[in-house]
């Protein structure tokens, strides 16, 4: 099974994210934030409540609530997300998924 991030539970979002990540100077804490541009779950047709999102994969899931709709002209154009880790076994957590979902949508990593 590969990872997956979801806005509504079972539906797989297509449109690969573009993450960006801060850690505190200590290590315990920090954010990655996602923006999602032009993403499925905006569509007219899958519009619903979004009430979160969710990263799967084989070892669970990770969830945040912290989710925003970008309006250009009116118009829901994006999706920007940002989870929160507390502490270094969170952050282990989030990197495994992390790579997991870069593996399985071909993708790279970079620091910049």
């Amino acid at each position: 099974m590969g990872a997956a991030i979801q806005f509504f539970r079972g539906v797989d979002e297509p449109v690969v994210p573009d993450i960006r990540m801060t850690r505190s100077r200590d290590g315990m804490t920090g954010q990655a934030s996602f923006v999602f541009e032009q993403p499925n779950a905006l569509a007219p047709e899958t519009m619903g409540d979004i009430t979160g999102m969710f990263m799967v994969d084989e070892e669970g899931e990770l969830t945040t609530r912290n989710v925003n709709a970008r309006f250009v002209n009116g118009v829901a154009s994006a999706l920007e997300a940002t989870y929160t880790w507390k502490s270094e076994a969170d952050f282990e957590r989030f990197m495994r998924f992390a790579e997991r979902y870069a593996a399985s949508h071909e993708l790279g990593f970079s620091e910049s």
